[in-house]
């Protein structure tokens, strides 16, 4: 029903009778172009002339003609395309022949979907994105333009700006709300506007930004990419504030404060972030570019509270687990059921992972990389800790929130001076089988021993005394070598000395097949190793991953 609302209020903004709000005078000039954290490469400038456009994910040939006039069911590739994030290739370029083409395609953008506000094109979040990318780049944009086209792009940019304003409000609540006013503030500091319009564009970024990050500098979605991805907003923004002579708020300073240390927390030793809520794919450059920007040092915390996450570090060893209840159904689209999930790296090796996202495949795979027996935690007869889906044709109105799942999560912190350790546990279970999900992670020796514990109490009484198949999950990332020695122990090899030996107790531990999604090949074949029994006939199990440095060492 608020969807519904929502949608009957945009397409009232959009139409006729409230259309001629967004008219009004043209700015004369672009005063300051933005700096962009986000990756360039001249080369994607080359295959763009050429006509070949690679955006999310997919590689689509325009043979010559306009790539706004294809017809491509990709919607993700589509939105890429319409937010005009590539620009930044072109600007990279350096060249006259980049910018023409820079300016041949805003033009052709501009008489196709510049005087209709209507279609994707225009959706709210979209053009949030292409606003903030034209002021990045308006310099190659701009660079040898005639006096009618400037004027043109200047326009059309400004009907963006009111009509983003007037949106913004009406916007689901998330990521892409935030980055709206982002937008606004940037185009109130990049373009001639009264003080007023600034003030309000930066007070209205301050509530949003108080609201939509935690105070450990986590998002309210729980998805350490939207740290990611909105930190490479809000840096250019707050030296965009500086080279204007502008105080940044201060909401925006303590929030690029706190998520810079948020985005060190979920990182492994090789740069890669933990695949929890909707993280894929990591590249590891634009990490490494935003994390350029942290003057704080330092270790990251060893907790992260308000998000719900933990993590053991200890010599070379990260132990990363998510120890919260997934965010609200409104937030949760992108999010997964692996509560007391947990991923382990070693030095540059990544060990045991969450099978992650494939954040350009197809949609049948989203399900499955979202489902509880994609992460490294238990499940309970094949049973995912919630679902994902509506009945068929919901999914266009309200997209694909968790539904169910874990409603109490309890953690605490049990370090030692010698081991750092917690413990936490999540009722995702309780109303179907009865059964409350206890887990203990402990890091010792160094970070050489990991050990844990998984234990199943009664939640309830009508359903605690029936038995149900658990199965214990570690998900082995696909670069690691995975074999039984002469002994029977199950060896766990990365490249080098880097070897790590795991063993249980009480349950015989077997080799499975999986799937790992956030391969930057796309999906690949990779193998898990499971623990198989009934529950609450054996109410807990222990384990341990212990590391060894040569062969001759274990044996």
């Amino acid at each position: 029903m608020r969807e519904g609302w929502r949608r009957l209020r945009r397409r009232l903004r959009t139409g006729p009778a409230y259309r001629w709000r967004y008219t009004g005078r043209t700015p004369e000039r672009v005063l300051i172009a933005p700096p962009d954290l986000r990756l360039a490469d001249p080369e994607i400038a080359r295959e763009i002339y050429h006509g070949r456009f690679l955006l999310s994910g997919q590689l689509v040939e325009t043979g010559g003609q306009s790539p706004f006039h294809l017809q491509v069911r990709n919607q993700a590739w589509l939105e890429s395309l319409h937010d005009f994030r590539w620009l930044r290739h072109l600007n990279a370029a350096q060249s006259e022949l980049a910018a023409a083409n820079a300016r041949a395609l805003v033009a052709d953008w501009i008489g196709l979907h510049g005087r209709r506000i209507t279609g994707f094109a225009w959706s709210p979040a979209v053009t949030a994105r292409r606003i903030i990318a034209w002021l990045q780049h308006s310099a190659v944009v701009l660079q040898g333009a005639d006096l009618t086209f400037y004027r043109q792009f200047l326009k059309v940019l400004a009907i963006q700006v009111r009509y983003l304003r007037s949106m913004a409000p009406e916007m689901p609540d998330g990521e892409e709300k935030l980055r709206a006013r982002v937008a606004l503030a940037f185009a109130a500091l990049s373009l001639p506007t009264p003080v007023s319009a600034l003030r309000s564009a930066t007070r209205n970024l301050g509530i949003e930004l108080d609201r939509q990050i935690l105070p450990d500098g986590g998002h309210i979605s729980r998805n350490p990419r939207a740290v990611m991805e909105l930190l490479a907003d809000l840096l250019p923004l707050r030296q965009t504030y500086a080279n204007q002579a502008e105080s940044p708020p201060d909401a925006l300073v303590g929030a690029v404060e706190r998520m810079l240390p948020a985005l060190r927390f979920f990182r492994h030793r090789d740069g890669s972030l933990a695949r929890f809520n909707g993280m894929g794919v990591t590249i590891h450059d634009r990490v490494a570019a935003i994390l350029r920007h942290d003057d704080t040092g330092g270790a990251p915390l060893s907790q992260a509270p308000y998000s719900g996450y933990e993590r053991l570090a200890m010599g070379m060893t990260t132990v990363l687990a998510d120890t919260a209840a997934p965010p609200p159904p409104e937030l949760s689209n992108h999010a997964h059921a692996g509560c007391l999930s947990f991923e382990m790296s070693s030095g540059r090796h990544q060990f045991i992972v969450n099978c992650g996202v494939d954040s350009f495949g197809a949609e049948a795979f989203r399900p499955l990389a979202r489902a509880t027996a994609a992460h490294s935690t238990v499940t309970l007869d094949d049973t995912s800790q919630a679902r994902f889906a509506l009945s068929s044709g919901w999914d266009e109105w309200i997209g694909t929130p968790l539904i169910g799942g874990p409603r109490k999560v309890e953690r605490r912190r049990m370090d030692t001076p010698d081991t750092q350790a917690f413990a936490a546990s999540h009722d995702g279970y309780v109303q179907r089988f009865g059964l409350l999900h206890e887990r203990e992670l402990a890091l010792s020796q160094d970070g050489a021993l990991l050990q844990g514990l998984d234990r199943f109490q009664a939640g309830n009484s009508h359903s605690a005394g029936r038995p149900c198949a658990v199965a214990v999950r570690f998900h082995i990332h696909p670069d690691i070598e995975l074999y039984r020695d002469d002994q029977g122990l199950l060896i766990l090899a990365g490249e080098g000395t880097d070897t790590w030996v795991f063993s249980c107790s009480g349950v015989e531990p077997v080799v499975e097949e999986s799937i790992f999604f956030a391969a930057i090949a796309g999906p690949c074949r990779s193998r898990q190793i499971v623990l198989h029994f009934s529950a609450p006939e054996l109410p807990e199990v222990r384990w341990q991953f212990l590391r060894t440095h040569s062969i001759a060492e274990r044996i």
